[in-house]
């Protein structure tokens, strides 16, 4: 197999396989290359059937909007991401205590894992109006349904990586007389970080889209708000350049997260070494 040589600064040399390099740069280029396909034809098909921007603008006109607007779309971006970030984080903690409390205490397990269950099955949406009313019309309203419907996959994943170990690993910690708090920080809990981190993905995208629901009901600022206030007034660049920035801040955290995914691995991989 051909080799493609990567230099380091002592002068040797690194050989790694040509196909690894390639499988990088496909996994890079297809989704960039595809993005800009379809953005293009986006571009096309509205300068040639002369569509109407409040039907759909084009996207040049939604960069150009982005560039020359930028200070009033930031000024919205900010407490949007705030706040799913906070909420995002008060879904991880809760969700992985509760994780914690399911896989050490069998009556928690039967008393909580149901009526998670249960609550999971209702229309989030349904009930974003009740946090208004509990809450108020302020941030807490709209962290606290952000925590809802964003800790229930940090659950499940976490508590699926904490039973999912090693067995013959658990009965030699045993035979070696490990605690229990031994046991779970050397052998549960790096096991179950696929898992946890897997659940906190999910969690920070659904923690986005309860902070913008709550923002669609009421709120004075947030891209969520200026989507309803721009499409009320048929203002449909706005809007458009508005998910834009939400899509942009959305892949920021989730890119925060993947990061620490990866520092975490490294962290637990040299420790291993």
């Amino acid at each position: 197999m051909a080799n493609a040589t990567i230099g380091t600064e002592t002068g040797a040399s690194l050989k790694l396989p040509a196909g690894t390099a390639i499988r990088s740069l496909r996994s890079v280029g297809l989704p960039l290359g595809l993005a800009f396909l379809l953005l293009a034809g986006w571009q096309v098909a509205v300068t040639v059937a002369k569509i109407p921007p409040v039907i759909l603008p084009s996207p040049l006109s939604i960069a150009e909007y982005i560039v020359s607007r930028h200070d009033i779309l930031l000024m919205h971006a900010v407490p949007t991401t705030l706040e799913s970030a906070v909420g995002f984080l008060l879904a991880t903690v809760l969700g992985v205590a509760l994780a914690i409390l399911i896989t050490y205490s069998s009556l928690a397990r039967d008393a909580l894992y149901p009526n998670l269950v249960f609550f999971q099955l209702i229309p989030k949406i349904a009930l974003a109006p009740l946090f208004i009313i509990w809450l108020g019309v302020g941030m807490q309203s709209r962290v606290a349904f952000s925590v809802f419907i964003a800790f229930f996959p940090v659950v499940i994943a976490t508590t699926a990586g904490f039973m999912n170990v090693d067995r013959n690993m658990l009965r030699l910690c045993r035979s070696l007389t490990a605690t229990e708090w031994q046991v779970f920080t050397s052998i549960r809990f790096p096991s179950a970080l696929p898992y946890i981190f897997s659940g906190m993905k999910i969690a920070m995208t659904l923690a986005i889209i309860g902070v913008i629901i709550g923002e669609f009901i009421t709120a004075q600022a947030g891209l969520g708000y200026l989507i309803i206030f721009a499409t009320a007034r048929a203002d449909t660049e706005v809007s458009m350049a508005a998910i834009v920035v939400l899509c942009l801040a959305g892949l920021l955290l989730y890119g925060l997260v993947a990061f620490g995914e990866w520092l975490a691995n490294r962290a637990y991989s040299a420790e291993a070494l």
